[in-house]
């Protein structure tokens, strides 16, 4: 983000799906970063499973011993969201579904967030479940993990199981993310669009 030079100080609300590394383990740095460099004033919410605070104090306590229980300048709300539970932040309504991607207890979530009558939805990590059409039906921007190509494995969702589900999902645009190197070498890859690090994409 500070390579890209994007103002951290402009994201009001994270939303977050699970709790593996490399969908939460950002968080420290980003509120470290607040404290300490961008000089954060004003509110920040993060939303996610039920559990948030519990493992916001682990995250913390883990990157960096002791910064769970510092005073920080600016308020910061965590927000629990149970799957089949919404959550109202600012003007945003976040609804959340039961993403299955690992240990039923999880907490796993995909995610539909609507706002000034838009809607952007994004699977987390997730195999396949009839969730995902709830998440995604008619957004306006649907970001989709694709981890392989074709090869159907517990936790994860191909693009072909997205293919195949496509007019039920039916959203106005999909963007592909996730990706392991059976995708990112596959040539059905360039018939989709793709998530890259800094893209800016703008909703109609």
């Amino acid at each position: 983000m500070k390579q890209l030079c994007i103002d951290r100080n402009a994201v009001s609300a994270i939303v977050i799906t699970h709790f593996h590394a490399d969908h939460f383990g950002g968080i420290p740095f980003f509120i470290l970063d607040a404290q300490f460099f961008s000089k954060r004033r004003e509110p920040l919410t993060i939303v996610g499973p039920v559990g948030l605070a519990e493992c916001y104090e682990r995250v913390m306590e883990t990157a960096f011993p002791g910064s769970s229980k510092a005073t920080q300048k600016f308020a910061l709300q965590l927000v629990e969201v149970p799957a089949g539970g919404s959550a109202e932040i600012e003007n945003a309504t976040v609804h959340a579904y039961q993403a299955i991607h690992g240990p039923a207890d999880g907490p796993y979530l995909s995610v539909r967030i609507e706002t000034e009558g838009r809607a952007v939805a994004y699977t987390g990590d997730t195999e396949w479940t009839p969730g995902l059409i709830l998440a995604s039906r008619e957004a306006d921007l649907f970001i989709a993990e694709a981890y392989f190509w074709d090869k159907e494995v517990a936790t994860h969702l191909s693009l072909h199981t997205i293919e195949e589900n496509l007019d039920r999902l039916s959203p106005k645009r999909l963007i592909l993310t996730h990706m392991s190197d059976d995708m990112l070498d596959h040539p059905d890859r360039d018939k989709y669009e793709c998530a890259v690090d800094g893209m800016v994409v703008a909703i109609a």
